[in-house]
């Protein structure tokens, strides 16, 4: 059975260079979503919102893998659209104001049939107050600049600022910033962590 990663066929997405900043055309996807607030690092909902997003994922995976098609396939990086009410709080990295939208793109093999047969089943099996409010999505952001940050998140900055510079010599931001995260931040050391730092441009 060959497994797909879509990630290796969307390499100019997933795979970025650390070296310099990128301009990409990010066509419409699917994504599972969730919607929440507040700090990443302390806030029960954003825990929760990933438990459901992945446990919904990797259910749907397993479906498809076991059934009639026997596809297997590499469950996507986790990734989210952050901003703020306030810009300026958001730039003061004020993350109890902080806004989120936390996804995981699924295939468009991944039928919506199969998506909500897997939520039924989390549902059923784990009892995950956030699943109900997953909902899937298709998502557009267009021209795009991105480049990857290795490191923690906490040293984002300068990454990030290399990513706005870009933008401001080309045209002007738009959109939300965006992150996806490549590493398993469970296990692997802070200092190798890999981050796709993305924002949409005009």
């Amino acid at each position: 059975m060959q497994k797909i990663d879509l990630k290796k066929e969307l390499k100019h997405l997933y795979q970025p260079s650390a070296k310099a900043v990128v301009e990409v055309e990010v066509p419409t996807l699917r994504f599972l979503m969730i919607d929440g607030a507040g700090d990443p690092n302390t806030a029960p909902a954003y825990a929760a919102a990933v438990e459901a997003l992945f446990s919904v994922s990797y259910t749907a995976k397993f479906m498809l893998k076991k059934g009639r098609q026997a596809i297997d396939y590499a469950v996507m990086p986790l990734e989210g659209l952050w901003w703020s009410d306030e810009l300026a709080s958001f730039a003061a990295n004020e993350r109890s104001k902080w806004r989120w939208t936390m996804m995981i793109l699924q295939p468009d093999f991944v039928e919506d049939a199969v998506v909500d047969a897997a939520i039924a089943e989390v549902r059923r099996k784990k009892a995950l107050p956030a699943v109900d409010e997953l909902r899937l999505e298709r998502f557009s952001e267009g021209r795009c600049a991105q480049t990857l940050h290795i490191g923690p998140f906490s040293e984002e900055g300068p990454t990030i600022q290399r990513v706005h510079d870009y933008i401001g010599a080309h045209s002007a931001l738009t959109g939300k910033h965006h992150e996806i995260y490549l590493s398993d931040i469970r296990r692997g050391d802070p200092a190798k962590w890999k981050t796709v730092i993305r924002q949409p441009m005009k």
